[in-house]
């Protein structure tokens, strides 16, 4: 074989994976709509309300622990059947203000706990752990520090228990800052897509699905026959979900109960929490992909489980796709090969049809307008190009089994969406020398632009600019991204954010 059709074809194959873990996209909205009437419903309901812990896991976050506090002593539900516990790991401010804002709740009646941890070990994993040793709980239901929980979050999803099959109940998310600035807006459709048609095309159609670590309640049970909390992996949400189905445990999903959390609003914070899901995801596969794959599931489970947890491959397939581009380009136009876009170009269509289909949905199924997500869905496929050498990494060093050192948390600030600005705080992602990396792939890019244009490929324009644009605009925002993630000009409307209004008015009075 020469050097050219070698080219040819690694190209071509590459092209190949990426367009079937796109097509899974499409799959995934057909099972969606196929039991779309498949609606959650409790089997009955509770005559005596079982007693619940309400789990608080922080590090560090002075700018939202008090705002957190305060919407969890808003939730509805007897008090002496709640018990909230606050796990706090932190080495900051925030150990004063979550004592002080404990003293204060105490003294208004309610039964909340500060467990201290100066020894970190399992991070996030093993203060859930911790703190479930000394809880009093029958069900578990667990926040990070950035959400705001309504205050019927319990009354909506408890009576789901009366059926003794379920071991776990997750909401939505929503997004308290989903109009702050470009990044928030992106991670919002990002999320939405995957809140509303992964998780409901999975659940509906019976497939596993994970608990996201924050606004799910667990029964106390499920999570000890599984094995507990472990902390072998950076996504202990998703190892114990998995871990707790295969013991035979049901999962419920209710998309139409929301809870609002807080985006990253600059470009570090953003890559260091995809980072850890992507790498968390890629070692729960090692760990229980052979598991599952041996087991008594049907094959359309063990199918969707293997699409779900090995996901994040398509990054560095992305990468080799990326650095085959411009060769492909220079072979063809030396040997006047242009027979080949039959093959290349419907896949690059069809798997960006597929990822619009994704996208669309969400944004309709939540009441939003489908041009909410089409006038967005360049930025968001760019950005999901751009990322594709952070998460490369993430991918190999989960695959390898690099230790990842000291846990990285997403830095939470306090923006609500409105004309709020956060460079003032202390708190900022972690800088990598991957910025370089991803300007270098811009500059490249250009290079490609420039090959195409020259030799009459416009066929591919369209893709190369997305290709450029994504990796310049995620590789510049990460080096100066202080200066350009201020608020946006356009402030949060009401109806922006409908499920917050309650917990918001809950606080305000």
């Amino acid at each position: 074989m020469s050097l050219a059709s070698f080219l040819i074809f690694a190209y071509l194959l590459v092209l190949l994976l990426l367009a079937v873990y796109g097509f899974h996209r499409s799959q995934l909205v057909y099972l969606y709509f196929k039991y779309r009437k498949r609606i959650p419903k409790p089997l009955g309901r509770f005559v005596e309300k079982p007693r619940v812990t309400v789990q608080l896991p922080l590090f560090n976050e002075m700018y939202v622990v008090e705002r957190l506090l305060d919407a969890v002593a808003q939730i509805k539900w007897p008090r002496d059947r709640l018990e909230i516990q606050v796990l706090d790991d932190s080495t900051d401010e925030t150990v004063e203000i979550a004592r002080r804002k404990v003293q204060e709740l105490r003294a208004r009646g309610l039964d909340v706990k500060y467990i201290h941890r100066t020894d970190r070990t399992g991070f996030k994993a093993g203060a859930l752990e911790n703190g479930l040793k000394h809880a009093r709980g029958e069900f578990v239901l667990v926040f990070d520090a950035d959400f705001l929980p309504g205050p019927d979050i319990l009354l909506r999803t408890i009576d789901f228990f009366t059926d003794p099959r379920v071991g776990m109940v997750q909401t939505r998310w929503e997004h308290v800052n989903r109009n702050y600035n470009l990044l928030t807006e992106t991670q919002a459709l990002m999320l939405d897509g995957h809140f509303v048609v992964e998780h409901g095309a999975r659940y509906r159609s019976g497939r596993f699905f994970n608990f996201n670590g924050t606004a799910g309640i667990w029964r106390r049970k499920a999570i000890e026959r599984a094995g507990g909390w472990d902390h072998d992996t950076l996504t202990e949400d998703m190892d114990l979900s998995y871990r707790a189905q295969l013991k035979g445990w049901r999962f419920v999903y209710v998309p139409n109960i929301a809870a609002p959390a807080e985006l990253p609003v600059e470009m570090n914070s953003f890559k260091s929490q995809q980072f850890r899901w992507a790498k968390g995801s890629i070692q729960v596969a090692k760990k229980l992909l052979p598991t599952i794959l041996k087991s008594d599931a049907p094959f359309s489970v063990k199918c969707e489980a293997f699409f779900h947890l090995t996901n994040n491959f398509a990054y560095p397939l992305m990468m080799l796709l990326c650095v085959l581009l411009l060769p492909n380009l220079v072979v063809r136009t030396q040997h006047g090969i242009r027979e080949v876009l039959l093959i290349d170009l419907p896949l690059f269509f069809g798997t960006t049809l597929s990822i619009a289909s994704f996208y669309i949905v969400s944004q309709v199924e939540i009441g939003r307008s489908a041009w909410s997500a089409i006038k967005r869905l360049p930025l968001v496929m760019a950005t999901g190009i751009g990322l594709c050498v952070n998460q490369a990494r993430a991918v190999v060093e989960g695959i390898v089994g690099k230790e990842s050192g000291e846990f990285v948390r997403t830095p939470k600030h306090g923006v609500m969406g409105k004309f709020e600005t956060w460079t003032a705080k202390k708190y900022r992602g972690v800088r990598t020398f991957v910025p370089y990396v991803e300007i270098a792939f811009a500059l490249y890019y250009v290079g490609a632009i420039y090959v195409a244009a020259k030799y009459q490929h416009y066929l591919t324009l369209p893709f190369l600019f997305l290709f450029a644009s994504g990796f310049a605009y995620v590789g510049v925002t990460s080096l100066i991204g202080d200066k350009l993630a201020g608020a946006s000009t356009k402030k949060a409307r009401p109806s922006d954010v409908p499920e917050l209004q309650p917990v918001l008015g809950q606080l305000r009075g």
